[in-house]
This record gives structure tokens, C-alpha cells and sequence, in this order.
């Protein structure tokens, strides 16, 4: 049983006894009651004034303005539910308000820990700058190199939260106001009690509120999407519920909340906004451009991955293109922006060569290319389907030959493994690296049981409903520019059919942006992440008078919709009581253990080494130097972690130890349960290491022997149940 007593500052005390303090009788109330008349008549004021100033800068009328302040009621609702919504499911999954702070690190694994604690390291370091410059010089992380941090692992959101963190307590600690609520907690089973504190001054609780609350933002964003994809406000409500529907389908967040898609998601969801105003405008203007290009860069520094998604996003422009309903001086705009944005974010970088060597950034070139040769194609083909074959053809080996050729110029094989893991998912091709992924459910194909949910909320009904419908309407515009073929573009049409067609091609738009993250999603089970959210977008479409108006008149198509939510609300209110239901309380006696021996027990130079996880909390919690870590995108860490994890094959141990000795290493974290457990089939780690080494295929796995007796090659210096620390001898080498 957790007890939780109390722990307060003078200062604190005091204010609670002020705060406890009883109002005079009989004044209380009517001080209250005078100040509520005058504070409804100033709300109602400031109601007009914004509904004024609405008709005068935007040009709306009286309705127009109060459809617009109900759009930004109801999408700052559904931003403050969704905010409530993840922070009351992660505190019931970790009850991290009554954890201590190294649990609260602890609660932050793999690649979770290593992020955060570059904050940590900043938010410690006597000034920003001095904290700035160690993560941009850092040698705890790979040691013995140095290496720009900033430059590898996409770590701008953790240095402007820790800005924000160090300009906030020194404005609270100025004005001595308190900052958090700290709490003795008394585990039970006779371990020590622990300091518990809440409250933004508490590092851990500071930045996951902010994580939070950028998703939240995030929620009023699907809102307006939705709203305005749809041309209805019942067309957000769609979005939204739909979301919350299919919310552990949708998002991750609340359980793993300092990874890199939780800050860049969100900028998606502006970033695709924009967009689809830009393809709605006849002529966009400079400002809507520039906000796309700022998306764009906010979108792509904080995750390594973005570049993968912008790729489908571009694919489905050229294709909306090649169809025709995207005209060749909007698409070169688009795709300048991108360019720019790209450009921007490889200074920002400090040159990152993965940036330049993607397919994304060969593809914005190779399709530059293609429709600045447009007349060429007609000169050389047919007007027709054997035009948009031959574009879409030379796009495919373009941009292919210029990814690699970029790649030979640069030097860059940072992410070979990406093509490697691709090759992994259509033949029988192995290697270790692939391996460390696809033995990872998230990395799997899609699970069918995915599909079910998707089924039972009606979300992949509706979305196949859909999609058929705008593509019956795209395939009659093929077949009518197929019959009668005409140079003309959609912004050269004239007043309803300009609109009209440039609406369509939203649609088309969506639907082939749909089906990549479809794609993406059926081939990696995690990048549902995208499809899931897209499809509850989509959704909102059944809203669109333009699709369904020929169901009569508006009171009966919303009431069609509201029937369709409904039954989707069955499925999905038990979907929602699931989530509520997980109750869990974070534990981890066995880590607990480790860290606090490596703190008291080791030099501050020691250097570790072991499975990437732990390494993680190892280096958040203890500060010790460490040779490998979760993030596995580099080419030479991923050579050093092959290095380190011959512990788990059936290598030599002579072998082995040499590679320690090789990388500086003091103690190696042994783990046994890495050398048994097996995600399925041909997935533990020996029977990995059996494909990267068939010569030693058959023996005994050293980390076995290790288990059972680490002398003459290493010195047991620490176990216990999950964890053995092996010292590792070697010549002296130079202090850090």
C-alpha cells in the first residue's frame, strides 16, 4: 500500500493556511455574487467585440463570424479533452505521481531515456549555453568520440524545452513562488521511502506536460482540418470522434511520450492543413506559402523519419499532377517550399547527410525536372495515358539513380538499413540489422486483429466507401481527358467549374495520400501512426455536400452521419472504457538496483556497455560514459553494436572481449533474459547472430556461459536477479 505524506516549505505552508482561511461571514459570498454581474457583462462585451473585429479584418458577415468563433470553440474543446484525455491515461498506467525521480527517468526506456536526458544535461549545466554546448560536444554517449548530438539525434525539442525550464524556474525563483508539491511516499515491503514532487517545477512533470499539451493543440488542429476538409463543423466533430474512437490505433503518445513523433506529428497535421488550403486557392498567397515552409522545417527537425512521410506526400502531389488536377506552376511552388524547407533544416542540422541523401530530396529534384520538361513529354508522346506512364516511369529512375549517386558523393550509408529492411519485407534477405528490426513487433507487418478493430468502429468501412467514391469521379475525369484531351489546367478554367475541380482535386489528393500510409502502415505495423489518424480524417468527408448531396437536403444527410456515429460510438465508447480501465504502477526494483550500485559503486569515468535500453538508463541516471544506445541510425553505432552484442552470440569469448577492449570498455551490463527470450521463431539473439555468423552456429551461446561462471575472462562485480555487471580487464587507458 503506497502512503503519501505531505512535505511542504515554509513558504508553501503558508499559503495553504491562507488559502484554508475562512472569509468573513456574510461577505464571502456577496463579494462573489458583485463580482459575477459585472464579469458576464465584460464576457459578453469582449464576445461582441471579437465577433466585430471578425466582420472587420476578415470581411465576414454576422453567420460567417459565428460559424467561425464555433469552429474555434469546439476546436479548443476537443484540444482540452484530448490534453485530459492522455495525461489522466499516463498517470494511470505509470501512477507517476507517486514515483521517485529516478523512477520517473527509469519510466523513460530505450530510446526515451536517451533523449531526455540531453534536457536533463541542459536544464543541469551551470547556463543554457554551457548545457548547449555539451550536448553539441558530447563523449558520454558514444566514447570515445565526440559527437554533435544535436547534429545526429533531432534533439531541438528537448533544448527548447529545457530553455523554457530554466527561464521559468528563474522567473518562479525570483518571485519565490513555489513551483512543485513534493510528497514522502513509503513503498512498503521494506524498501526506503521516496521523495514524490508534482508540479511544473519538477523537471520529469514539466516536460511531458508540454508533450501534452502540443498533442492536445494537436486535437484542435484535426478539428479545424476536419471542418474545413469537409465544409461542415459536423465534419470536425467526425474527425475528432472518430480519433478518440480509435485512439489506441491513433497514438502512442501517452505511453511513450518523449519519443520523436510526439513532438513532430503535430506539425503534420498543420503542415497538411496548409496544404490543402494552398491546392483549394486559386492563386495562394506568399504568406500561406511561407507558413507551409515553416511547417515544413518545425515538422522535419524534430524526427529522423520525416522525410519517409514527406516522400509519400510529394509521390501523391506528382500524381494528383499527372492527372491533371494540380497545375504545373502550383506544383513547381510546392515543391520549392519543400526545397527551401529541406535546405533550411540541413543548415539547422549542421549538415546532415541523410537529408540530402533520402529519396525525398532526389525526388523533389527528379520531379522539378519532369515538369520543367513537360512539354517535351507531349512533344515526344502522345497527350495521354502514355504521357503519365512515361512521367511517372522517369520519376521512379530518377530519383532512384540520384539517391544513390548522392549517397557515392557524400559518403553517406547512414541509412542503407532502410533499403535493406525493404528488400527484408519482399524477399528472404537477412541480415543482423534487419533482423534487430522486423524481430520487433512495431516493425512486423500489419496485424489482421488491427484490420478487426478497424472493422468494428466502421472507420475502414467508411474510409473504402470513400475512397470508392472519389475514385468512380476521378476515373470519369480519366476517361473524359482520355476522349477529348485538353491542354487546360485547373486554374485556367473559369469561376464554379475552377472551384469545383480544385475541390476534387483535394480529394484525390487525400485518397492517394490514404493509400500510402497505407502502404506504409501494412509493411510496418508502427506507421499506423499515420494511416489511422488520415483515416479519421477522411471521415470527416461524409459530411461533404459535394460527395453526398444527393442524399436531399442538409438535415437529412447530418442526420445520416449522426446515425453512422452512432454505430460507430458502440465499438468505440468500449474501446474508450478499455483505455480508462489499464491501471498500472511503474516498478523496476532490479534497475533500481544497478543504477544506484553503478552511482555509488563506480568512478564517474567508468565506461559501460550492454543492451541498448539499459544503456539508456544508464547514462540518464548514473552520467556514466557509454559505447551504444537505442538509436540505431547511424552506421558506425550500428558497427558498434554489433561489436558489443557478440556477447549474445556463440562467438569465442576471446573474441569478445577483445571487441570490449577495443571500444574502452570498464563493465558490461549482462542481461540473461537477452540471451533466452524470443519474440517468435528464429527472433532471440543467438539465433540472430546464427545468420550474421553460420561458422559458429550450433554451439553454445557465450552469454549462457557468462550466466553460469564469467572468470577467467571477467570478474563478477554486481548481480541480481535480471542484471550482471562483468568488469572487464584491460591495460590502463588515458582518463576522460
Amino acid at each position: 500500500m503506497v502512503v503519501k505524506a505531505k512535505k511542504q516549505s515554509v513558504k508553501e505552508q503558508t499559503a495553504a493556511e491562507r488559502e484554508r482561511s475562512p472569509a468573513a461571514p456574510g461577505r464571502g459570498r456577496r463579494a462573489r455574487e458583485s463580482r459575477a454581474q459585472p464579469q458576464s457583462s465584460l464576457n459578453a462585451c469582449r464576445a461582441g467585440s471579437l465577433s466585430a473585429l471578425l466582420r472587420s479584418r476578415l470581411g465576414l458577415g454576422p453567420a460567417a463570424s459565428f460559424r467561425l468563433l464555433t469552429v474555434f470553440a469546439l476546436a479548443v474543446t476537443a484540444g482540452f479533452l484530448h490534453w485530459h484525455h492522455l495525461f489522466h491515461l499516463f498517470e494511470n498506467d505509470r501512477h507517476f505521481s507517486h514515483m521517485s525521480a529516478l523512477e520517473k527517468e527509469m519510466a523513460f526506456r530505450t530510446e526515451m531515456g536517451l533523449y531526455y536526458s540531453y534536457f536533463k544535461t541542459i536544464i543541469e549545466a551551470p547556463t543554457f549555453l554551457n548545457g548547449l554546448h555539451l550536448i553539441m560536444n558530447d563523449r558520454l554517449t558514444e566514447y570515445p568520440l565526440v559527437i554533435n548530438t544535436l547534429k545526429r539525434f533531432n534533439l531541438y525539442p528537448e533544448v527548447v524545452l529545457a530553455s523554457w525550464y530554466r527561464v521559468y524556474s528563474s522567473i518562479m525563483d525570483f518571485f519565490r513562488i513555489p513551483t512543485k508539491m513534493c510528497w514522502s511516499i513509503n513503498r512498503g515491503e521494506g524498501l526506503e521511502p521516496v521523495e514524490s514532487c508534482e508540479g511544473l517545477g519538477d523537471p520529469a512533470y514539466f516536460y511531458i506536460t508540454f508533450v501534452f499539451l502540443l498533442n492536445g493543440v494537436m486535437m484542435s488542429l484535426f478539428y479545424v482540418y476536419g471542418a474545413y476538409l469537409s465544409g461542415s463543423r459536423l465534419g470536425g466533430a467526425v474527425t475528432v470522434l472518430c480519433f478518440f474512437f480509435n485512439h489506441g490505433e491513433s497514438t502512442r503518445v501517452m505511453w511513450t511520450p518523449p519519443l520523436r513523433e510526439s513532438f513532430s506529428y503535430p506539425f503534420l497535421v498543420l503542415q497538411m492543413l496548409l496544404l490543402t488550403y494552398i491546392l483549394r486557392s486559386r492563386k495562394p498567397s506568399r504568406n500561406a506559402i511561407l507558413a507551409l515552409c515553416v511547417s515544413n522545417v518545425v515538422f522535419m527537425l524534430p524526427w529522423q523519419f520525416a522525410q519517409f512521410v514527406l516522400l509519400t506526400q510529394v509521390a501523391s502531389l506528382f500524381v494528383s499532377y499527372v492527372l491533371g488536377y494540380l497545375s504545373p506552376d502550383k506544383m513547381q511552388t510546392i515543391l520549392t517550399t519543400h526545397m527551401v524547407a529541406l535546405g533550411v533544416c540541413f543548415v539547422l542540422m549542421f549538415g546532415n547527410s541523410m537529408l540530402l541523401t533520402s529519396f525525398y530530396a532526389s525526388s523533389l529534384i527528379s520531379i522539378w525536372g519532369i515538369i520543367a520538361l513537360r512539354d517535351r513529354f507531349r512533344e515526344t508522346f502522345r497527350a495521354g495515358l502514355i504521357t503519365w506512364v512515361m512521367q511517372c516511369l522517369a520519376w521512379v529512375v530518377t530519383t532512384v539513380i540520384l539517391k544513390f549517386m548522392l549517397a557515392v558523393v557524400l559518403g553517406a550509408s547512414d541509412d542503407a538499413h532502410i533499403s535493406s529492411l525493404i528488400k527484408s519485407k519482399f524477399t528472404s534477405y537477412k541480415d543482423f540489422d534487419t533482423m534487430m528490426y522486423t524481430c520487433a513487433a512495431e516493425f512486423d507487418f500489419m496485424e489482421v486483429e488491427t484490420v478487426l478493430r478497424y472493422i468494428k468502429t466502421l472507420l475502414l468501412p467508411v474510409n473504402v466507401l470513400l475512397v470508392s467514391i472519389i475514385a468512380g469521379r476521378t476515373l470519369k475525369d480519366v476517361v473524359s481527358f482520355l476522349r477529348h484531351p485538353s491542354p487546360a489546367e485547373p486554374e485556367n478554367d473559369n469561376g464554379s467549374d475552377q472551384s469545383e475541380k480544385l475541390v476534387r482535386g483535394v480529394m484525390v489528393y487525400h485518397s492517394l495520400q490514404l493509400l500510402a500510409f497505407a502502404v506504409l502502415a501494412v509493411l510496418i505495423m508502427r506507421l499506423k501512426l499515420f494511416l489511422t489518424p488520415h483515416m479519421c480524417l477522411m471521415a470527416s468527408l461524409l459530411c461533404s455536400r459535394q460527395l453526398f448531396g444527393w442524399l436531399g437536403e442538409k438535415l437529412k444527410h447530418q442526420a445520416a452521419v449522426l446515425a453512422i456515429l452512432s454505430i460507430m460510438a458502440v465499438q468505440g465508447v468500449t474501446n474508450l472504457q478499455y483505455q480508462w480501465g489499464i491501471m498500472g504502477e511503474f516498478s523496476n526494483l532490479p534497475q533500481e538496483e544497478l543504477l544506484e550500485w553503478i552511482k555509488e559503486n563506480t568512478p564517474q569515468s567508468a565506461v559501460f556497455a550492454g543492451a541498448m535500453p539499459t544503456m539508456a538508463s544508464v547514462k540518464l541516471s548514473t552520467g556514466r560514459a557509454i559505447v551504444n544506445h537505442p538509436h540505431y541510425e547511424d552506421a558506425g553505432l550500428r558497427e558498434r553494436t554489433k561489436l558489443v552484442y557478440a556477447m549474445y552470440s556463440r562467438k569465442p569469448v576471446e573474441v569478445v572481449k577483445r571487441n570490449l577492449i577495443s571500444l574502452q570498455v570498464d563493465y558490461f551490463i549482462l542481461e540473461d533474459s537477452w540471451c533466452t527470450r524470443r519474440s517468435r521463431p528464429g527472433c532471440s539473439m543467438p539465433e540472430i547472430w546464427d545468420v550474421e555468423d553460420p561458422q559458429n552456429a550450433g554451439k553454445t551461446p557465450l552469454c549462457m556461459m557468462m550466466s553460469r561462471e564469467t572468470r577467467p575472462h571477467f570478474s563478477t562485480v554486481f548481480y541480481n536477479s535480471v542484471y550482471k555487471v562483468l568488469k572487464v580487464p584491460k591495460a590502463a587507458r588515458p582518463s576522460r
